[in-house]
């Protein structure tokens, strides 16, 4: 006589590793009828993991009912083909009907959780600042908003355990300057750090004295043109006030103009008009 447990035990769901490719990902999308509206962000989100080679395989996967239809998965299947790239994911057959309203109801980590094994303070600001400094890489003169400028948690913490010393050091200088300066603590930390990346042999400290104090500095001192920006809301008549690209764009041209003085002209920071192009840090590396 069969037991109860071997009876559960064989209609218990049944995972298996399958090597999704495009073409599979399709036809178990054709399975699906009860799923939920794509968050296209979410989907983005997923194909650049695909793309960067960040795609790890775990216990989430793909879910089929007991009756052959698709139940979890669809945003990892549809990531699969706009990547146009195969990984390896569990695949579970024989799901009950009944578990699809509990699916993808706990909170995702957010970057900062990601980083909260490092031990690091203000996990907030740091991966926001890391995540910005890799837009600022890869998108310079795309907007930083809307799916596309989705960042993976592993590709935040990689790119931290990188250089951990510099980021470090601009969280720190950007919590001290927004104190001084209109910008966003985020915005003042990208800066920094792709500032000091670019011209390490640049003495930062006179540059961040200027920025705190303001003392002494004479008309026309970009450290001076970039404190005396407004802190307060829009005037009437202003669209918005600046954001993440346009503060970080006026701390690059005010160091620029403060290193390289003889390259500029008069100093103006205001939002970056439509098709003006982001700023680049000017170089200032160590000679030998």
């Amino acid at each position: 006589m069969t037991s109860d447990i071997s009876l559960r035990e064989e209609r218990d769901p049944v995972p298996r590793k399958v090597k999704v490719t495009p073409e599979i990902a399709a036809s178990f999308l054709s399975r699906n009828s009860v799923n939920r509206r794509l968050d296209q962000g979410h989907v983005q989100a997923l194909v650049q993991a695909i793309r960067h080679d960040e795609w790890k395989l775990t216990h989430q996967g793909i879910g089929f009912d007991t009756n052959g239809r698709l139940l979890d998965g669809q945003h990892r299947l549809s990531a699969i083909i706009e990547a146009d790239r195969p990984v390896e994911m569990f695949v579970w057959d024989g799901l009950p009907e009944d578990v699809f309203p509990v699916l993808d109801t706990v909170k995702r980590r957010s970057a900062a959780d990601a980083l909260s094994s490092t031990g690091e303070k203000y996990l907030t600001l740091l991966s926001s600042t890391i995540r910005h400094v890799l837009l600022f890489r890869t998108m310079r003169n795309e907007p930083w908003t809307g799916a596309r400028s989705r960042v993976s948690n592993d590709r935040i913490l990689a790119e931290f355990k990188v250089d951990v010393d510099s980021y470090r050091e601009a969280v720190t200088s950007g919590r001290e300057l927004a104190k001084h300066v209109f910008a966003s603590q985020t915005a003042l930390a990208v800066g920094y750090f792709l500032t000091t990346e670019a011209a390490p042999a640049v003495d930062v400290d006179a540059w961040k004295s200027g920025l705190k104090s303001g003392a002494s500095l004479e008309s026309g001192d970009a450290r001076l043109v970039l404190r005396e920006v407004p802190k307060d809301a829009p005037k009437r008549g202003v669209k918005r006030r600046p954001d993440m690209r346009d503060q970080v764009s006026m701390y690059i041209k005010a160091w620029n103009a403060w290193v390289r003085p003889e390259q500029t002209g008069e100093l103006v920071l205001r939002r970056l008009r439509k098709n003006e192009k982001m700023p680049m840090p000017v170089e200032e590396p160590f000679t030998r």
